[in-house]
């Protein structure tokens, strides 16, 4: 998983590079391309395999909605991280542990304690410190995205729950790239799109793709062999690395408020999965 982390916040340095190098490039093309090479990852050894209609499990909604809310938080984090940096985008980005823990209760019925609801209470205000900055700053709507981006995320982790109990790891990720690829192309048919011109930019491209594609691989295996609790609170060290990539490499340093949000979200989101597997025994 602390690859995994270190992965995830390289993908953000090359996603928010790529702004800079080119504006005029899209953040859906950046995310597009980290589709493509992701799905391409999956669909080659399948088809070498021949055993490419595995892929599509076993056609239960919640492996489309895992798709379609999964393709959207990928969209809204790229936007984001080209708006607000790396870093604090990270951070909100990581309140999918929290709203998780917020509608358990609901889609899995699933009990939190008290100390849960607390930690939960915890965050949130850590994550009030990160977005009021913005109300001052004029990227209130980056900061906006990059929350959302934790909502859709908690909703498709939620329904990977509920998919994963019958489908692969593999199939899970399948419909993730296969929704996440018809809406962008939804999206280029209606708004175009403009392709990067420059060498760096497309080795930027690729290299973001990359190591997302390495991250989401080492991040399932993880979670496969470890306690879930462990690897999801060494996960945050992926928005720690987010936002020292985003201070070394861009000069993007948060203010104080922000400084002090972030370190809440860092604290009560390790504490978090520790909590909820407390409560479960």
């Amino acid at each position: 998983m602390t690859l995994a982390s270190l992965m995830f916040s390289l993908m953000n340095v090359c996603v928010y590079a790529v702004g800079l190098c080119e504006p005029l490039v899209p953040p859906t093309v950046v995310s597009f391309v980290r589709i493509l090479i992701n799905l391409l990852i999956l669909l080659v050894p399948s088809v070498l395999a021949g055993g490419c209609f595995k892929l599509f499990g076993d056609f239960r909604p919640s492996l489309w909605l895992r798709g379609l809310f999964g393709s959207l938080a990928l969209m809204l984090s790229f936007a984001s991280i080209q708006m607000i940096g790396p870093g604090e985008s990270a951070f909100l980005a990581a309140s999918s542990g929290f709203f998780v823990a917020l509608l358990g209760p609901l889609v899995l019925k699933q009990k939190n304690s008290g100390l849960v609801w607390l930690a939960i209470l915890g965050a949130m205000a850590g994550l009030a410190l990160l977005v009021e900055p913005g109300l001052t700053s004029g990227d209130l709507r980056g900061r906006a995205m990059a929350l959302a981006t934790g909502f859709l995320a908690a909703l498709a982790y939620l329904m990977v729950a509920k998919a994963g109990r019958s489908n692969t790891p593999e199939s899970v990720i399948f419909y993730f790239c296969l929704i996440g690829t018809a809406l962008h192309l939804a999206y280029f048919g209606y708004y175009g799109y403009q392709l990067p011109k420059s060498v760096e930019v497309w080795a930027l491209l690729l290299a973001g793709g990359v190591s997302a594609s390495v991250a989401q691989f080492y991040m399932t295996w993880a979670y496969q062999n470890a306690p879930a609790a462990l690897v999801s609170a060494v996960g945050y060290l992926s928005p720690v690395l987010s936002l020292v990539w985003g201070v070394a490499l861009f000069s993007r340093t948060p203010d104080g408020k922000a400084l002090l949000g972030c370190a809440l979200v860092l604290l009560f989101g390790v504490m978090l999965p520790f909590l909820s597997a407390a409560g479960k025994r």
